[in-house]
């Protein structure tokens, strides 16, 4: 009886416990996934990323979607075409790309399962197929980081998301809209405004705005800038006059160590004319010119 009431207990402890739900897993590799909706039945798909979504007008009233904490909840009222769907890396700019299509629901049709997107090549992606094999090292960049930075800030300002190249390693960092920029460029007649920075490993990018005050064309020329500099791109070497299309453009500055703020030198208070100074005297001489007695 001591073992028979055991085994029972063991099957109710079964019953009891909920029976986890299948995941499936899709790997990203810059192709389309694929991710088919039922309509009334709301699918989870885990990005673990902070992100933003893109979704079309044409099926905007059709689909609801909401994203919280790397999760995205999608669920669509009424049957929907094959429409793909933007989800952009918040951090980094990545964008990945998913093609949605709903059906209505079909009697006794299993609930779908949740989806985890994973890279094809990270670790996770090893450990959910069960590879353990040894990791590649990461490949050497070729190309020089300052301008992998100058390209990738450039992208995400002047292309469209679907564009953007990701680039491994390169996170959003803080840059104040404020700051100060009077001292960069003091010599020419322009208004300068912080956009934003990236990081990659010890480089920073910070995107500034220029907009000519001129009514004239203005040459613009990285040796005018004032600051501690590793390299400096302008996105259009000259500004047109005020008031037109071509009046305003992008200057992408690398830091190394740190951002945009403790690279610039202090403003340089203007001199007051009114102040009248005393004329230095040469030694030996009083204010006559006379030699000292």
């Amino acid at each position: 009886m001591k073992y028979r009431a055991l085994t029972w207990l063991s099957a109710l402890a079964m019953l009891a416990t909920p029976i986890a739900q299948a995941v499936e897993i899709l790997r990203w590799e810059r192709l389309p996934l694929a991710v088919p909706l039922v309509v009334g039945q709301e699918r989870i798909l885990f990005v673990d990323r902070n992100i933003r979504v893109g979704v079309p007008a044409s099926v905007d009233n059709r689909l609801r979607v909401q994203s919280a904490a790397g999760a995205l909840y999608l669920l669509a009222s009424e049957p929907i075409e094959p429409v793909r769907l933007q989800l952009q890396d918040a951090d980094t700019g990545t964008v990945l790309l998913i093609d949605i299509a709903a059906e209505p629901a079909q009697d006794g049709q299993p609930s779908l399962e949740p989806v985890r997107i994973i890279e094809a090549a990270s670790p996770a992606a090893r450990t959910e197929t069960g590879d353990d094999s040894t990791a590649t090292p990461p490949p050497v960049r070729e190309t020089p980081q300052p301008v992998v930075l100058t390209r990738y800030a450039a992208q995400n300002l002047y292309a469209p998301l679907r564009t953007v190249e990701p680039v491994p390693g390169v996170t959003r960092a803080t840059l104040r809209r404020d700051l100060p920029l009077d001292s960069l460029l003091p010599t020419l007649p322009v208004q300068a405004q912080a956009l934003a920075a990236w990081r990659l490993d010890s480089l920073w990018v910070s995107a500034v705005r220029l907009r000519n005050s001129a009514a004239h064309w203005l040459d613009l020329d990285p040796r005018a800038l004032q600051g501690h500099f590793l390299t400096a791109t302008f996105q259009h070497p000259t500004l047109g006059p005020s008031g037109t299309p071509d009046d305003t453009t992008v200057v992408y500055l690398i830091t190394r160590g740190h951002g945009l703020p403790q690279a610039l030198l202090p403003a340089i208070a203007p001199v007051d004319a009114s102040i009248n100074l005393p004329v230095p005297q040469a030694p030996g001489f009083d204010d006559g010119g006379r030699d000292a007695q």
